[in-house]
């Protein structure tokens, strides 16, 4: 089935821009409830997949040893703006780890935000790897890692026992085939596989509801899920859909955005997972997609619905702040829904 018009973006009457791709909803038995666009081919989840990437840290023990927080498990699944506070919790992963943040392999990066680049700028400094998104994930592999006994130099790579094992639980969660030629690496040098869209979608179902699994495991991301829930804003940060969204409905919607127009759900309520694909990778199109699923699916009240509002129909504003449009659901998209 060829990628549906799952955004429009209009201008005065007319539609403007059109935003493709596909959206899988699955339940905890494993049924596509919801399907558009071809949610069977492989696509790179990037940063959506971050708390399966998160399992070792857990499983391992490593998190227990070293004494990590709900706020630090939470931006071990982060893709954060490099605000003070996730700065702050990636370093102390670190120093529990007794790692220094040389340790880090994800690369440094410039902060998302004007006052956290005016203030390295006013240090005469320069951003480090601490300011990277994922650094909260890398201090959560660098913790890992020395705890397991593993070689810390080149926990990137592919064939590090890390990577291997990282790999096979993805493989595991999703019940995908990752071998050679669906690998890349990701922005923060790390290995990313393709995977499916449904599949996606089914691995955020387990991570709802344990099913699947065993307990162990079902214990583990429910514990990492609850952080990121508790700590939301150490998920993303200001001004983010992750964080908002979390800060609002809690525990009720789990939701991960990733590069290129990807984000996920896991709603433990229902039971259910939900993977989105962009075409354009444009994350003003997933964010839409993903606020007009959760309005159908989880919000109980008009507070809830107004508050969604905010992305699943946001409106296209001039220099001077005049409505000039709206970013809405498609029809495809709109119908779908409705049908659930």
């Amino acid at each position: 089935m060829p990628n549906s018009v799952l955004v429009e973006v209009t201008r005065g009457l007319r539609v403007e821009s059109r935003h493709r791709g596909s959206i899988a909803i699955v339940d905890a038995g494993g049924t596509t409830r919801l399907a558009l666009g071809e949610i069977d081919e492989p696509v790179f989840p990037r940063s959506a997949v971050k708390i399966f990437q998160a399992l070792p840290l857990i499983e391992s023990g490593a998190a227990d040893r070293a004494g990590l927080s709900q706020a630090e498990l939470a931006v071990t699944c982060a893709s954060h703006n490099g605000e003070e506070g996730h700065v702050a919790a990636a370093r102390s992963i670190l120093a529990k780890a007794g790692a220094a943040e040389s340790a880090l392999e994800c690369g440094p990066q410039w902060p998302a935000l004007g006052p956290d680049q005016d203030r390295i700028r006013h240090a005469h400094a320069q951003p480090g790897a601490l300011h990277n998104n994922c650094s909260g994930k890398h201090a959560g592999f660098v913790c890992a890692v020395k705890h397991m006994g593993q070689p810390l130099e080149g926990y990137v790579r592919e064939d590090h026992p890390l990577q291997v094992q990282i790999h096979d639980i993805l493989s595991e969660l999703t019940g995908a085939s990752l071998d050679a030629d669906v690998c890349g690496i990701d922005g923060c040098s790390i290995p990313t596989w393709a995977i499916p869209v449904e599949r996606l979608a089914g691995a955020f179902a387990g991570l709802a509801s344990g099913t699947g699994m065993a307990p162990e495991r079902a214990a583990a991301l429910t514990r990492l899920r609850k952080a990121c829930a508790a700590h939301p804003f150490e998920v993303a940060g200001t001004d983010r859909f992750c964080t908002d969204v979390m800060g609002h409905f809690g525990e009720v919607a789990y939701v991960k955005t990733g590069a290129e127009g990807v984000y996920c759900a896991a709603l433990p309520g229902l039971g259910l997972g939900v993977a989105i694909k962009i075409d354009d990778g444009a994350t003003r199109g997933s964010e839409a997609v993903m606020a007009a699923v959760l309005q159908s699916l989880v919000a109980r009240s008009s507070d809830d619905r107004s508050f969604l509002d905010r992305w699943a129909r946001q409106p296209v504003e001039t220099r001077r702040g005049v409505v000039a449009g709206t970013i809405r659901p498609g029809e495809p998209l709109a119908d779908a829904l409705a049908d659930l």
